[in-house]
């Protein structure tokens, strides 16, 4: 955290939190959202401004509720998730990076959807693989420590194909950096069952008088 938020929050701290107003979507993109977009359902404005972003990311937590949220100063304010707490690229020199640009050290498991979504934890992190980067995360997938065929590979978003019993026969290999080639497992997993396996809420709200 800041050293500036951290003075806000002594200076101020009990400021009312505040909901609804900021996103983090499928992409790893934060988003404002105004009344007319919380009022219409709608995605919001991305964030562009590089130092604002860069802000959100280092003041980015959890809190015992499983509610993320941005501390801005001294106030929290709680982000609507689009699928995961985190969103994860691929790079080329550092493998897999989250969205807040902390490098990804190892993975603990993937899961994969019905709906061909790639999730992933790494250690106490949950997070989505952004979209875009499918085609290279697949690229290391093996079945019993061979390359998988692009049949193996379509059988696994075809969600019939290849059955959960099945699943024990696959895992992806990434590279981590400077620490080299990596084997994680791969499962089957839902979204919604995922995140509430881990506790987290993707979409948080006013729970008393405090929080506005």
């Amino acid at each position: 955290m800041d050293e500036i938020v951290q003075a806000a929050l002594k200076k101020w701290p009990n400021v009312p939190h505040c909901f609804g107003w900021l996103a983090l979507d499928a992409r790893g993109t934060w988003r404002m959202r105004d009344e007319r977009c919380q009022a219409l359902n709608l995605r919001g404005d991305a964030i562009r401004n590089q130092t604002l972003a860069g802000f959100i990311n280092r003041n980015y937590l959890v809190d015992e509720r499983g509610r993320w949220y941005f501390q801005n100063g001294p106030q929290r304010v709680y982000v609507d998730l689009e699928t995961a707490p985190y969103i994860v690229h691929t790079t080329h020199d550092r493998g897999l990076v989250f969205h807040t640009d902390e490098s990804v050290n190892a993975v603990n498991t993937f899961f994969i959807t019905q709906a061909g979504q790639l999730l992933l934890q790494a250690g106490d992190r949950f997070a989505q693989v952004d979209d875009r980067d499918l085609a290279t995360c697949f690229a290391g997938l093996k079945r019993d420590g061979h390359a998988a065929t692009d049949e193996e590979v379509a059988g696994l978003l075809d969600s019939g194909a290849v059955g959960q019993n099945d699943m024990q026969h696959f895992s992806i290999d990434m590279h981590f950096g400077q620490d080299g080639l990596r084997s994680a497992r791969l499962k089957r997993g839902e979204l919604a069952d995922l995140m509430q396996a881990y506790g987290y809420n993707a979409r948080p709200r006013q729970e008393n008088a405090n929080e506005v």
